[in-house]
């Protein structure tokens, strides 16, 4: 079973990591795969690049989500769990699925940041819109 797991750093999505690690254990095929996405918004830096250039903005991106990572790996490794790393930028939600699509998993497992029901809907967030697109089951892990 291949599944994705969507990243952010936070403790909640650190939670999502340990429920497909767990997921992992239990089926225990051998061909279970595990890839960690971290996907990071980069509309917002647009402006920025006219000023620091585009490589910077991709580099300071990419250590961003190395850093957001870095938890999720620690915690995959002491578990004995391989894994693979795909960093995106882009629209956060379409990328995870895209992700998804292309490398043909089996599922997709993100953490749910835990706001209220009138956020969620005045603002939508990236689960609610994983689910709503992806083609492949969503786990939402709180």
């Amino acid at each position: 079973m291949k599944i994705l797991v969507a990243t952010d750093g936070s403790k909640n999505s650190l939670r999502a990591v340990q429920y497909a690690a767990r997921l992992g254990h239990l089926l225990r095929t051998g061909s279970n795969k595990i890839t960690l996405i971290s996907v990071h918004d980069d509309a917002g830096l647009r402006h920025a690049k006219s000023f620091v250039g585009k490589a910077e903005v991709a580099d300071y991106l990419r250590e961003l989500s190395e850093k957001e990572l870095k938890p999720a790996r620690k915690l995959l490794q002491a578990d004995g769990i391989g894994y693979d790393i795909e960093i995106r930028t882009g629209h956060v939600a379409q990328e995870i699925v895209a992700c998804a699509d292309k490398g043909k998993f089996d599922m997709i497992v993100l953490g749910s940041k835990g706001r209220s029901a009138v956020a969620d809907l005045l603002i939508g967030s990236v689960a609610q819109r994983v689910l709503a697109t992806a083609k492949q089951p969503v786990v939402v892990v709180k």
